[in-house]
Formats: structure tokens, sequence, C-alpha cells
């Protein structure tokens, strides 16, 4: 039965891979926050009104059909473009540290509807900043998310000896560290006046409200700079994305 074959869901675009001449892979997450893998057929023809459907970071509604390895996209309609029409380099490299980040956190037999909320949240909010709240915003979403499956850092105090004035970060401690305790630990950054309370704002706060906040550029790169270390360490992968975002 048809019904049996195929299933509509709504799904942010994570990335595409070209397939033969004309076709398209495209990874979703979809609405129960599974990671989904399909054949977009003819995607890649002049006059595709798929292709257009199907750009990075845009929430669609499918209609798909179960193959033996991917599954087909039937229909496609688009139900938000976020980044708009001609995005800004600027807009294109963090939402593509968004979407790249969103993939390393999804897998196809686990449902979990707060990666899809948080992602279509945060591109949602993109469109509208300047390049350093697009690096604060970034940084806030890896943290959160990375938070929500299990990597929450401690930043209330030393996470070794509990001293309340942790002046180091440290992703493979799992926090923030005092002096005395980072001098063991390879790898530990010394942070700056404020930054450990801009590490736990960074979880705690909203979008809306991060990115109403007044911040510096400086600051800005050294909270992306963390929360990139912070994903890295902890999804163990590198992340060519943030990476690239980084170094511009």
């Amino acid at each position: 039965m048809a019904g049996s074959r195929t299933y509509r869901t709504k799904a942010i675009v994570l990335d595409k891979t070209k397939l033969k001449e004309t076709d398209l892979i495209l990874t979703l997450v979809d609405q129960t926050g599974r990671q989904v893998r399909a054949v977009a057929k003819g995607a890649r023809k002049p006059g595709s009104r798929l292709a257009a459907r199907c750009e990075l970071c845009c929430e669609v509604d499918l209609l798909l059909a179960h193959g033996r390895s991917l599954d087909i996209v039937s229909q496609a309609e688009l139900v938000a473009a976020p980044l708009g029409s001609q995005p800004s380099y600027e807009l294109l490299m963090s939402a593509s540290a968004v979407a790249e980040v969103a993939r390393h956190c999804t897998y196809e037999d686990a449902e979990d509807p707060f990666v899809f909320a948080i992602t279509r949240a945060v591109l949602a909010q993109l469109a509208s900043l300047d390049a350093p709240h697009l690096d604060l915003i970034v940084a806030a979403y890896v943290f959160k998310l990375l938070s929500h499956i299990g990597y929450l850092p401690d930043c209330s105090s030393c996470v070794a000896c509990e001293d309340e004035a942790p002046t180091y970060f440290s992703a493979h401690a799992g926090g923030l560290l005092c002096a005395s305790c980072a001098s063991s630990v390879a790898g530990s950054e010394a942070l700056e006046l404020g930054e450990p309370a801009w590490l736990a704002s960074l979880i705690s706060m909203r979008f809306d409200e991060l990115a109403a906040t007044p911040i510096d550029p400086y600051t800005a790169a050294r909270l992306l700079g963390f929360s990139h270390v912070w994903a890295a360490t902890h999804l163990d992968c590198r992340l060519r994305a943030l990476e690239f975002l980084l170094g511009r």
C-alpha cells in the first residue's frame, strides 16, 4: 500500500552531496530530530524546481518514499528559507557551521525533537545579526546543543577543586579550572575578564536575549573558539565549517 511506502515530514537541510549527473543526496534533520538521508532525483538539472527547495538550511515539507538504503524525495514544498535568496558570506559561513554541528548531533535511529526546534530557532535568528553577534549566537547554539546531548560544561566553579573563581577553560576537564588545577591539564586556556560569565550566559540566555546584548568582535570570536574546542573534543571529529568560520 502507498501509505506504508511513503511518509510526510518537515525537515531542515543540513548537507547536500552530488550523486551521478543530476541527483543530490540530502542530509536532513526532520521534525522528530531524527537524521534522514534522501535522494532528490533530478535536483541538479537546469531549471529544476526541486533544487531551490533543497538549499542549505531551508525548512521543507517533504513526501518521502522508503528506499533500500536511502529514502527518495517524492515531493518537496518550501516552508522557510531563513538565509534568504542571496545570503552574505558571513551569514552563509555561520549557517554552515550550525548545520555541520547539527549533522554530527543527529542519528538515523534516534529521535530528539529538541534538535530540530533549536536548529530552526537559531537559523531564524542569524539573518538579522551583525558579524560579532553571528559568532556569539553560533557559539551559544553549539554549547546549548552539546549540553542537551550530555556535554554540559561546568561554568560555576573549578571542576577539579570547586574553587569559585576559575580562570581557565578546558574541554578535556569538562569546563572551567582554577590556575592551580589548570597547570596540570594540557591544553587549558586562560580566560580573560568577563569570559566565565559569558560562557555561562551562552547556555542560560535565549538567542534573542544574546542578540540584544552588546559584545565586541574580539570577545565574540573568543567564545566561538571555545565552542569549537568543546564540540570537536566531545564529538571527536573535525568540524571544518567551524574551523573555516574561525579562520576567516
